[in-house]
């Protein structure tokens, strides 16, 4: 069956990965993919565990890997962090359900002194005068499709980061009933009526002939912040990280540095990074190596060897507590939550950014695989795929 009949059939039926042959997840060094490698119609997640780094404890006295306190400094939200954010919506998307959700992320924000969210309903969430968090099936209801162990780790991941770049926001959990690019897209469309300025995504899969049309059913919300992974496979474009509506985040090798600003960043080889098969090159994007959508557009931490502190209580292949991720899972939700900082103004896919490039730290040095030397999979001064325009440097971009 071709490719593109494949998708369809997903598509049409939202077919559940229930009993789809999949490839074992991948080892990277000491890291291991969580999510396995999807099938033609459906996304995994973009999420990487350091398995050196694994703490049973409800609470570590210092828990491995950087923590809000590193991240805020890194890209210089500090200050930003402290006093914006309160009264906005950041949506987290993924598959299937993790029923600790909501008390794991209150075991990070209490490990970080971070308040708690309180809870609240995906109705009253943009009511609410405290920060809150909520969570919705994909049709914003509360019929949660079923657990996932590697999942769930995900979902951790992008409540963390999120509670640790906006802690001022309230939070919305959208759980796709699978992995099908169909629910994960009906979750976007349900984050979006429930009132999110901004929505994460911290997965993707491989392109299909169809997927313009599937970016204009799910993607396309003009003033909403929609942001991807780019993947974590190296060179390659992923979707939905090459849809035109989103901001394509890739990812770097993040390090302290005794330079001004404390930090240095070099491109992740692992970042996803390329041209775009099907999806036509936004207005705003003028790169001159591809006639397509190229990505990445800015990018943020995701070497899981420099990875980011995480707390999560499911249980995964006997793992569970703290531990240490990476992946642009982890880029996409920081990026996430630098545009609810920013206020989310006028944005339309990535088009800010494009317009205050000097407000981004660029990156240069690394590579994510061999596309002849080219900037689609070196990092350069300037634009190029793998970091994109560079990382948040204050929110002033978004």
């Amino acid at each position: 069956m071709r490719r593109a009949a494949v998708f369809a059939a997903a598509f049409t039926l939202a077919l559940t990965t229930a009993g789809v042959a999949q490839a074992a997840p991948a080892q990277r060094g000491h890291a291991q993919r969580v999510c396995s490698v999807a099938p033609t119609g459906f996304a995994a997640c973009n999420a990487w565990l350091d398995t050196d780094h694994v703490t049973a404890a409800a609470a570590a006295a210092t828990p491995s890997g950087f923590g809000p306190a590193d991240l805020l400094s890194a890209y210089n939200l500090g200050s930003l962090a402290s006093s914006a954010g309160a009264g906005r919506t950041i949506a987290i998307v993924d598959a299937y359900d993790a029923p600790t959700a909501f008390a794991d992320v209150n075991v990070y924000r209490a490990q970080y002194g971070i308040p708690a969210l309180a809870s609240c309903t995906p109705s009253s969430i943009n009511a609410s005068t405290t920060p809150c968090f909520a969570k919705a099936d994909q049709n914003g209801g509360t019929g949660y499709p079923r657990k996932d162990g590697g999942w769930a780790q995900e979902i951790s991941l992008d409540l963390d980061m999120a509670s640790a770049i906006c802690p001022k926001c309230n939070v919305l959990l959208v759980e796709g009933t699978s992995s099908s690019f169909a629910d994960l897209g009906t979750a976007v469309n349900t984050a979006v009526r429930l009132g999110a300025e901004v929505v994460s995504n911290s997965y993707g899969g491989s392109e299909f002939s169809s997927e313009a049309s599937a970016e204009g059913q799910y993607f396309n919300h003009p003033g909403v912040a929609i942001t991807v992974s780019s993947g974590d496979a190296g060179y390659g474009a992923e979707f939905p990280a090459a849809s035109r509506y989103v901001t394509a985040v890739g990812g770097t090798s993040l390090k302290k540095a005794s330079n001004t600003r404390g930090w240095s960043e070099t491109a992740w080889s692992g970042a996803g990074s390329g041209c775009s098969a099907y999806i036509t090159k936004p207005s705003w994007q003028a790169d001159s190596g591809c006639g397509k959508r190229t990505v990445a557009d800015v990018s943020a931490v995701a070497d899981p060897a420099t990875g980011v502190a995480v707390y999560d209580s499911t249980a995964y292949q006997g793992r569970s507590g703290w531990m240490v991720f990476g992946g642009t899972s982890v880029a996409a939700p920081v990026v996430g939550g630098v545009y609810a900082l920013g206020g989310v103004g006028g944005v339309t896919g990535a088009n800010t950014v494009y317009s205050h490039t000097s407000s981004l730290n660029d990156v240069s040095g690394g590579s994510n695989g061999s596309c002849g030397g080219s900037y689609l999979c070196t990092a350069v001064t300037g634009y190029d795929g793998p970091t994109g325009l560079g990382t948040p440097n204050g929110a002033t971009a978004f």
